[in-house]
This record gives C-alpha cells, structure tokens and sequence, in this order.
C-alpha cells in the first residue's frame, strides 16, 4: 500500500484524532522518549483490542485537542502534558489494567549525552574502576579524583556534576552564587557601576601600592648586661 504524502497525511491524521477523542471516553498521555520501533511494535500488540495507541506532533495534538473543549471541557488540563516525545493511549478498559500493561512495557536503556533521567541518580564518593588513563573525563567534568590502588576514585563529585549540567542543588547552589559574584564584580570593575564591595577592588587596581604590607618593625634587642657590669668576673 502506497504511503500517503504529507498534503493528505497531515488532515487524515487530524480527523483520526478528533474521532478517537469523539469514540473514546478515556485515554492517557503518554510518554515515548528512547522508545525504538521494535518495542513500540511490541506495546501496539500487547494492547490490541483494549488501548489504541497514536502518536503526533505536539502541535497537532493541542490543536485537537482545543477543538475538542466544547464537548469536554476537562480536556483542558491535557494540553501542558504535550511537550517532548509523548502520544495518546485511548481506551474503553479499566484505566489501572491499561496502566500497569503500559508500565510493564518498560525496559532500561542506555543514557547518551544531553539526556535527563527519568528518575533519581546518586554517584557516591567510592572507587570508580577505572585505570588512570581515564582521568580526562573526570577532569572535563571538575570531578575530584585521586588514584588508589590503580584505579581512579571520586572525592567529592557531585557540586563538579550540577554546575556542568546546569541543575541546581544544595551542594551547587553555594559555588553557583560565587560563580554568579565574580561576574558581576568584573562587570562593576569594568563600568562606572559600583557596590560597596567592589570599591576596595576598584582602589586595588587604582594602586596597588597603597596595599603593600609594611615590613615589620624589628625590636631592638636589649644589649644584655655584662659580667663587669655585675661587678663580679665570670670565675670570681
């Protein structure tokens, strides 16, 4: 069966949206980042006959979904859920049997660069594994390391990781505060603008000198008494 071009894919798909939501009393939004074609396969299958599943642009979606308030309004409070890779899963079924059929379908996947986990991450200061040669990475990131026993162990790793990610956190927010001052002080050294703590920079930079230590002042040394003046020799 030939494909259909994008001039009749796009409105077909549109009205296959509308008709869903006009068959359907309930569905879910759901998400599909890093799910590849075989396991997509494998959910359409284990959902046949309860759940239908489609996927769209995000665009299309809320647009359907915006002319579809007038019949249900409650559809309102689906449209901020459409950002990312996500779709609709309509049903007819029970929604804690499609729910936990749509969960079981999860499988781990392998992170990449740029990636945000679904869940939360703890990296502990312990011994990586890794020989020296890879300390670079460690590096690139500002991750403390020290070799113990031929392998690299992480000292303190986490504040390094959340300013490299730009994710706050207790352990960042303190260097990510400093980082915040030091620009807006080179900003003030550079422009008439000031603050109160930029002016003993600014009269830093103006002179220099007039910072110089002055060297301390040696005590005099007392001239200790000699034998003589006690009156008395050394073997008397």
């Amino acid at each position: 069966m030939p494909r259909e071009n994008r001039a009749t894919w796009k409105p077909n798909h549109f009205l296959k949206i509308v008709q869903l939501l006009d068959d359907y009393p309930k569905c879910f939004v759901v998400g599909a980042d890093y799910v590849g074609s075989r396991q997509m396969q494998q959910i359409l299958m284990s959902l046949r006959g309860k759940a239908v599943v489609l996927m769209g642009k995000n665009a299309m979606m809320r647009k359907a979904l915006r002319g579809h308030l007038e019949n249900s309004p409650a559809l309102e409070k689906l449209l901020p859920c459409f950002w990312g890779n996500v779709g609709f899963a309509f049903t007819k079924e029970d929604l804690t049997e499609i729910t936990d059929m749509l969960l079981a379908s999860k499988v781990p996947a392998a992170t990449h660069a740029g990636a945000i986990t679904p869940c939360e991450v703890t990296v502990p200061a312990q011994n990586t594994g890794p020989g020296p040669e890879k300390t670079s990475f460690s590096h690139t990131l500002g991750i403390t390391t020290k070799i113990f026993r031929g392998t690299i162990e992480c000292v303190g790793d986490i504040a390094s990781v959340c300013l490299q990610i730009g994710y706050p956190t207790v352990a960042s927010v303190p260097h990510s505060i400093l980082i915040g001052y030091k620009g807006v002080l080179a900003l003030s050294v550079e422009t008439d603008d000031t603050f109160p703590l930029a002016e003993k920079v600014k009269a830093f930079l103006a002179d220099p000198s007039a910072f110089v230590a002055a060297p301390p002042v040696e005590a005099k040394e007392e001239s200790e008494e000699s034998d003589e003046d006690m009156g008395f020799g050394l073997f008397d």
